[in-house]
């Protein structure tokens, strides 16, 4: 008889209790309540960054447009110009990008660009996640002149 008791008292060693899996899932539940929110705070403004430095590239090919040509190109020219030479442009000495074409901004819409502009010499901004002037957070449009 000895041994079966033994046995018994043995297999309950082996595992964990209901209250050690209790406590365990409480401490991961109060680590994810404190530290999800940060997480998702970064990805919410990494958008906002890749945009800004998106812009900020698309600027720098502009002015190197501009050092070959001696003018940025216009309006109607657009973006484009940067990757295929306009028809009338003689000192155009590009393509000024790497990629082979004109990135979109992190909500999947084009960059606008504006020259000649009120605001700068020339604009070249996203309207954010709404995709309409104005806004505030995900939503705030970011701009190559601020």
């Amino acid at each position: 008889m000895k041994v079966a008791c033994c046995r018994q008292r043995r297999r309950y060693k082996n595992g964990f209790t209901l209250i050690e899996i209790l406590v365990v899932l409480a401490i991961i539940g109060l680590l994810a309540g404190l530290i999800g929110p940060q997480v998702m705070k970064q990805f919410s403004s990494s958008k906002p960054k890749t945009a800004r430095l998106q812009i900020e590239g698309l600027v720098s090919a502009l002015d190197l447009y501009r050092l070959d040509t001696g003018h940025y190109p216009s309006a109607g020219q657009g973006l484009n110009a940067l990757i295929q030479q306009p028809a009338n442009e003689q000192n155009w000495n590009g393509p000024y990008l790497r990629k082979s074409h004109i990135p979109k901004d992190p909500w999947n819409a084009e960059y606008k660009y504006i020259y000649p502009s009120q605001k700068a010499e020339l604009e070249v901004f996203s309207y954010g996640a709404d995709g309409s002037s104005g806004g505030e957070g995900d939503n705030r449009d970011i701009n190559s002149w601020e």
